[in-house]
């Protein structure tokens, strides 16, 4: 008997599930909360999800989309996979970008049509900014506010040669 990685609860056959980036071994509950992870020799198994390539289903054009682009037919590749993060020093890159430029934040708000407000509290870190507010940014200043990289680089691996991960691996606590 397994324990679920999400609840706890012991199961004997554990699905295989990827849950924001991270691939979990759970219960029948909690398969609900990702898709369904397929591999080479459990494709004999019956899935809740299908992650074949070759489905005749086209409801979802985001979803044929990341399918196609796979390569093989492997597993499926998660929405957040494509996508780039915003940088943890985002603040910073603003506010030395717009001082390297000599601008005031007023300056650079008025040039990229946005209150001055909003250029304070992006470059104290109070909030995010936006798809649209962080390319006028980048187009403005000349930088980068992405961290960039893929998913495979970012892939976490440990010594253990089993491969059985609990949450309590993953997470980084903030004492």
């Amino acid at each position: 008997m397994v324990q679920c990685e999400m609840c706890g609860k012991e199961v004997s056959s554990p699905n295989r599930v990827k849950i924001e980036g991270a691939e979990l071994d759970v219960c029948d509950e909690c398969t609900d909360f990702g898709t369904e992870v397929t591999t080479e020799d459990s494709s004999t198994t019956s899935t809740k999800y299908s992650t074949s390539s070759s489905g005749s289903d086209s409801s979802s054009s985001s979803a044929s989309s990341a399918s196609s682009s796979s390569s093989g037919g492997g597993r499926r590749r998660d929405m957040f996979d494509e996508m780039d993060e915003v940088a943890q020093d985002y603040d910073q890159r603003i506010r030395n970008a717009r001082e390297s430029e000599g601008m005031s934040q007023e300056d650079l708000a008025r040039k990229l049509n946005e209150k001055a407000s909003l250029i304070r509290k992006l470059e104290r870190g109070d909030t995010l900014p936006t798809d649209e507010i962080q390319t006028k940014l980048e187009r403005e200043l000349g930088i980068s506010l992405s961290e960039g990289g893929s998913s495979e680089e970012n892939e976490w691996s440990s010594g253990e040669s089993q491969g059985s991960y609990t949450l309590g691996d993953m997470v980084e606590r903030k004492d």
